[in-house]
């Protein structure tokens, strides 16, 4: 997937531009104005080179794919009603494999129901994410990510957690809060969420989804968006965000971690409110902790709106948003 490059802050022109593409579907576009024989804007905008659809059949792209796999689309591993086990049958914490051998052990597992009747959280879905990734662009899902997220975003104390790179400022991991045990040291790199990172590298993340420079309106709207199951009902999970109203407040996000780690990451989509928590306890209640921080930043609810449970609810798989955490 090759990115059309511009320079420089957007401008009234790039708008239009956005605009018309996405109106009229158009993968990339180039632009140039000269005036008097000279440059006053060149910008490339969209993609040269689309070869993902949402819709697209994972097979193509997993190569061995079983026939029960066939009907599964991008979209249902980004949104989680493919059907899949949450766990694949060879994946374990102490030792580091491919993406593609954990995808592998799981050939045989049955699915759950047929994709797109339901919505079931599935740290193998990401998995095989993570493998066309690094089959459509030619590298690794890390360096991918870190070449057209993180760098892009400004985002410079963000790793995944099998970095050769020298961390400054670690912090050790806990587990079990009565006795604050150190967690163990996990040997796999889950693409489900397994990073490094600090709340300001989030925080440049955050910034970066105000803009189009990563992602595009239109890609946020459907990010944002409860997806819509086979029988025409939805479920309140868009594409890795879950979605809740808190206290009449629009909300989307996702809390996560991994042994030793906690961590969560809520936007306030109407109040251009984002609140990111990391810590390093995993046997910790971060719905509530969000609640109380949320409480001080939004404006007093209506009296007929009732108050959203969402965030204490129990979650449906460890989906990161930038654990482990570091000073």
């Amino acid at each position: 997937m090759l990115g059309l490059v511009q320079a420089g802050p957007a401008d009234e022109v790039d708008d239009f531009i956005r605009g018309e593409m996405e109106r009229q579907n158009i993968p990339g576009l180039s632009l140039a104005v000269v005036r008097h024989g000279e440059n006053v804007k060149a910008a490339g905008y969209g993609l040269a080179d689309r070869r993902l659809g949402l819709e697209d059949s994972i097979g193509p792209y997993l190569g061995d794919a079983p026939t029960a796999w066939e009907g599964i689309t991008i979209r249902h591993l980004l949104t989680h009603t493919a059907g899949l086990v949450r766990e694949a049958p060879g994946f374990t914490y102490s030792r580091a494999q491919s993406d593609a051998d954990v995808i592998r052990s799981a050939r045989d597992s049955p699915l759950r129901f047929m994709p797109g009747e339901k919505w079931e959280y599935s740290n193998l879905g990401y998995f095989m994410l993570a493998e066309i990734i690094r089959v459509v662009s030619g590298r690794p899902w890390t360096e991918f990510l870190q070449a057209e997220v993180f760098t892009p975003s400004g985002m410079r104390a963000t790793w995944p957690t099998n970095t050769t790179e020298r961390v400054l400022d670690l912090a050790q991991g806990y587990v079990d809060n009565d006795e604050l045990r150190d967690a163990p040291h996990v040997q796999a790199l889950r693409p489900s969420g397994a990073f490094l990172s600090t709340v300001l590298d989030l925080a440049a993340w955050d910034a970066m989804l105000y803009a189009d420079r990563v992602l595009t309106a239109s890609s946020r709207r459907q990010m944002w968006t409860p997806v819509t199951l086979s029988d025409g009902t939805s479920h309140p999970y868009g594409f890795g965000w879950q979605i809740a109203d808190v206290r009449g407040h629009r909300m989307v996000f996702h809390h996560g971690g991994m042994p030793g780690a906690r961590s969560t990451m809520a936007r306030f989509v109407d109040e251009g409110l984002t609140i990111v928590i990391l810590m390093n306890l995993n046997d910790a209640d971060v719905g509530a902790i969000l609640n109380g921080v949320a409480s001080f930043y939004l404006p007093a609810p209506n009296s007929n709106a009732s108050r959203s449970t969402a965030l204490s609810q129990p979650v449906n798989g460890w989906k990161a948003a930038g654990a482990p955490w570091r000073r």
